[in-house]
């Protein structure tokens, strides 16, 4: 399960990527509903619900627009 807590430590393209998964992974959660497949362990959204990628996707794009505003200015 992905946390919250490490997302400042995480590189802008690991960031990229955990929005880009959350993304795919609501995209599923829409399309089948209660009948998406489960993901391996391995996984960093293993476990979660709907509701949780939904929150940790907000977290992740304030995240990335908390460092663009950083850097440009």
């Amino acid at each position: 399960m992905a946390k919250e807590n490490n997302l400042p430590e995480m590189s802008p393209k690991q960031l990229r990527t955990l929005r880009n998964n959350l993304n795919n992974r609501l995209a599923t959660f829409k399309e089948k509903g209660e009948g998406a497949q489960s993901l391996q362990k391995s996984h960093r959204l293993a476990g979660m619900t709907e509701g949780q990628c939904q929150e940790l996707l907000v977290v992740v794009q304030r995240e990335i627009r908390r460092r663009a505003f950083a850097q440009a200015h």
